[in-house]
């Protein structure tokens, strides 16, 4: 039981993770947090080879350790299809957020909408293994009629309260995306 538990809990935090990534109109270091800079031949993330600050609302300026990076870092970002454009002043690179479309908004709200139904797919298919999990210890008697249907209302519980935190989860996206 403890093992399911961890299980939808990592979900749960996988899909905060993804969220994370999806862009909302405001500035934010989270969105760059999948982008590989070729560093010397080496996918390396962004946040190692430079550091990402907000100075503004809508934006990001990031500052490179190195700035023979410069041009890498620049084309990883372009290659991350976040829809934003980055300009450097030989420097510091500077991404201007550009407000969201209502269209784009749709977009991103069905994108967050697939992904927790994705998640939703998970957390169940947890439970199914969780069942199948106790039947075989029925089916080798370590479980008796009774514990089984107790233990498998506890699973149920437990999936319930997961699938209800991923529906949360995906409330307050969505209601970020559309502010």
């Amino acid at each position: 039981m403890a093992d399911n538990e961890s299980r939808m809990a990592k979900t749960v935090n996988a899909l905060k993770d993804e969220y994370s990534s999806i862009r909302t109109g405001r500035a934010s270091a989270a969105l760059f947090d999948k982008v590989r800079v070729d560093y010397y031949g080496t996918p390396t993330p962004l946040n190692q080879v430079g550091t990402v600050s907000i100075p503004e609302a809508r934006l990001v300026v990031v500052s490179p350790f190195d700035k023979s990076l410069i041009s890498a870092i620049e084309r990883a970002i372009q290659k991350a299809e976040l829809g934003l454009n980055p300009s450097n002043d030989g420097k510091v690179i500077r991404i201007s957020i550009p407000p969201l479309t209502a269209d784009r908004r749709k977009e991103l709200v069905k994108q967050a909408k697939s992904l927790a139904e994705n998640y939703r797919t998970t957390i169940r298919n947890i439970r199914r293994d969780g069942n199948d999990e106790l039947k075989k210890q029925q089916k080798a008697g370590e479980l008796t009629e009774d514990q089984l249907k107790t233990e498998t209302d506890r699973l149920q519980k437990l999936t319930d309260k997961y699938i209800d935190e991923i529906n949360k989860v995906y409330e307050a996206k969505e209601k970020e995306i559309m502010d």
